[in-house]
């Protein structure tokens, strides 16, 4: 769901904060033909050359709750932790109860905003377990949906805001490290217009290279009949197979916008797409978006009209599996930090430090940086050091840690770190490991007791 639109991510920076303000889309309609379809179908067999990676076509008796081994409720008013009223200023909150998500009994899945006599809105959030859904390497990967939006128009249909999207896999359990991580909005709709975005989000807000909040997209409309009045199919194919890695946007077979990796810089683009991703359906009711096309909902608005989806379907083709890492780094020579294969909550800067080059900074608790294949060799690792520096306040501090193999694993070694006199004001920090050998991928971890920004990192490396 767009945070183009209107994903308020406050980004938590102690020295750059801000909350995001919504900024009007202005995106270029393109036309797409096809029929539509009728209520009762089912998601279509792999194409040759494609397999089956995730599939619900929504089978059930009518009134029951979504498959829980696929699929969780998002509830509230937004994420434990996270921004309010989900980031995008939305009014509703989201439930699990039946009323507002359950199948049909006819093969589809219901989200329903509802509103009750005190004029309080509820509605629906669904999102996949999964969230390692990204193209194999060399390959492409396949989201599709087949979808009737909410059929209602005019002045009833104001502050609707139906939705079919992904987010980057690093978002769950931080929350506040958007847009670097990512989103695809596959289908967006607002105030009951023929017309559907899609859109991609990556860098920093606002502005940035991907010029959020708006981010990378477009627009097209439903032909045959409107995205009310019928059902239409919505895709996404994200191509690793290009000598330029794409990523496309579909409506009923129909290729209506791509983003390209060589649009933004390499960095930015790593950061977004080198993790996978998980699924999200959702209606809300107001927000940023529909704040753009008119606002909304009001008195006038109508509750009771569902998006109705018929299946979701995750396809594969090509490539292979990542291979494991292959010792392309050594343990013992300097790391930058800016060369991290993945991250979450970070942001690269000019560094003041001797060499110059880059540094990560905005470090804060839950942030991590991610470096495959560090070769620590046959002689036992003991040591680790690293180059830090600090602007945070009195009494703001936290732990830099190495952890191998998994963020989950315990720390082999750790640090503490408060202010240095300054964000650019660098020191060389020592600490012990636990003995390493061998090849790792090894991931440095920001733990602190609270949520300000306590450290940058120019480089570490590893010493026996």
């Amino acid at each position: 769901m767009s945070d183009t639109s209107g994903r308020l991510r406050a980004r938590r920076r102690l020295r750059r904060a801000f909350v995001a303000v919504i900024s009007t889309l202005g995106l270029a309609a393109v036309a797409a033909t096809a029929a539509t379809p009728s209520a009762s179908a089912s998601a279509p067999p792999p194409p040759s050359g494609w397999n089956q990676v995730f599939l619900d076509d929504f089978n059930g008796p009518a009134g029951s709750g979504v498959n829980t081994a696929d699929w969780q409720y998002a509830t509230g008013r937004g994420y434990p932790g996270g921004p309010a009223n989900w980031g995008t200023g939305e009014i509703e909150t989201m439930t699990s109860n039946t009323d507002n998500v359950s199948l049909d009994g006819n093969g589809n899945l219901r989200i329903t905003p509802r509103r009750d006599g005190a004029g309080n809105w509820t509605s629906g959030r669904i999102e996949t377990n999964r969230t390692d859904f990204q193209p194999p390497a060399g390959g492409k990967l396949r989201v599709e949906s087949r979808i009737q939006v909410p059929n209602v128009t005019g002045a009833a249909a104001k502050g609707y805001w139906p939705a079919f999207w992904m987010l980057g896999a690093p978002y769950r359990g931080n929350y506040w490290n958007w847009p670097g991580v990512g989103e695809l909005d596959i289908m967006e709709n607002t105030q009951g217009q023929n017309t559907v975005f899609a859109t991609m989000h990556c860098g920093t807000a606002p502005g940035g290279p991907c010029n959020e909040n708006s981010g990378i997209g477009s627009s097209t409309t439903c032909q045959g009949t409107t995205c009310q009045a019928g059902f239409h199919t919505y895709r996404m194919e994200w191509d690793r197979s290009t000598s330029v890695e794409e990523i496309r946007f579909y409506l009923d077979g129909v290729n209506f916008h791509t983003v390209r990796a060589n649009q933004v810089d390499a960095t930015t683009w790593r950061n977004a797409t080198d993790h996978g991703f998980f699924i999200i359906l959702n209606v809300a009711m107001g927000g940023g978006f529909p704040d753009a096309f008119g606002g909304g909902p009001d008195a006038g608005t109508q509750p009771g009209h569902p998006m109705v989806v018929d299946y979701v379907q995750v396809l594969s083709s090509g490539g292979g599996t990542t291979p494991p890492p292959t010792g392309n780094r050594d343990a013992y020579s300097t790391i930058q930090a800016e060369s991290y294969d993945g991250q979450s909550g970070v942001m690269t800067e000019t560094t003041s430090d001797s060499g110059g080059g880059q540094n990560v900074g905005s470090l804060a608790n839950g942030d991590w940086l991610h470096f495959k294949g560090v070769d620590f060799g046959s002689t036992a690792a003991r040591q680790f050091s690293a180059r830090v520096a600090s602007g945070a306040a009195g009494g703001v501090s936290g732990l830099v840690e190495v952890r191998l193999d998994s963020r989950s694993n315990a720390p082999i070694g750790s640090f503490a770190v408060g202010g240095t006199g300054g964000w650019q004001s660098w020191r060389t920090v020592p600490a012990n490991i636990g003995s390493v050998t061998g090849t790792h991928d090894v991931y440095l971890t920001f733990t602190s007791g609270q949520p300000a920004d306590f450290v940058n990192v120019n480089w570490f490396t590893f010493g026996r």
